[in-house]
């Protein structure tokens, strides 16, 4: 298939079957994806935990509106932005630019402390926001690469964050749940799968100058 293909291919599973499980590789490629998200500055204020444990989903399946895709698919993604962004993670993404690239002190400093007074100046509030937009991108990142993969999903904002993040500890990792996605592979008898897409025409939603 076509790159177009595979996104009409790609819905947002209603029913996943059970039994089909996702490979190391393939989960890997998901991580991987999730890895390299653009990301404001490149800062990655935004993590990625995988839930493969059923007992553990199945206490999820009542914080997210009893939907059951969370337990049905294979893994469930969870998408967390950090609790609150502090001038230590500048210095780590810094750091870590300059050991990878060797990128003189000199020339990163003036970037590293513009950063830092750019954060400083937000609230917790507007930083959380700010990281929220980005946990978005790696949602439609990740959406993508797994219609790539020819694996199944469904993007999910329907669910109770204060008790995921308290079913999953987030709290203690500075995180808080944001986005949810299920993958895996969908069931034969899921009806959704032969529906027809329904989208505006392109020049409808396209508009060119």
């Amino acid at each position: 298939m076509t790159t177009i293909d595979k996104l009409k291919w790609r819905y947002a599973t209603k029913k996943f079957d059970s039994t089909k499980i996702l490979t190391e590789d393939k989960l890997n490629i998901l991580k991987q994806a999730f890895n390299l998200t653009a990301t404001s500055y490149g800062l990655q204020t935004i993590s990625l935990v995988v839930v493969e444990d059923e007992a553990i989903r199945a206490d999820l399946v009542e914080y997210s509106y009893h939907q059951k895709q969370v337990l049905e698919a294979s893994h469930l993604l969870v998408i967390c932005i950090q609790d609150d962004i502090l001038a230590q993670d500048v210095d780590e993404h810094f750091d870590n630019v300059k050991d990878i690239r060797s990128t003189p002190e000199t020339v990163l400093e003036p970037y590293r402390k513009d950063l830092k007074q750019m954060i400083q100046n937000m609230t917790i509030s507007e930083r959380q926001e700010w990281s929220t937009k980005q946990a978005y991108i790696a949602l439609g990142n990740l959406m993508t690469v797994c219609a790539i993969e020819n694996i199944d999903s469904c993007p999910m904002e329907g669910f109770s964050p204060a008790d995921y993040d308290s079913v999953l500890n987030l709290k203690d990792k500075n995180l808080k749940s944001v986005l949810l996605l299920p993958v895996g592979y969908r069931a034969d008898d899921d009806m959704f799968a032969d529906f027809k897409k329904v989208r505006k025409q392109v020049n409808k939603a396209v508009i060119e100058m």
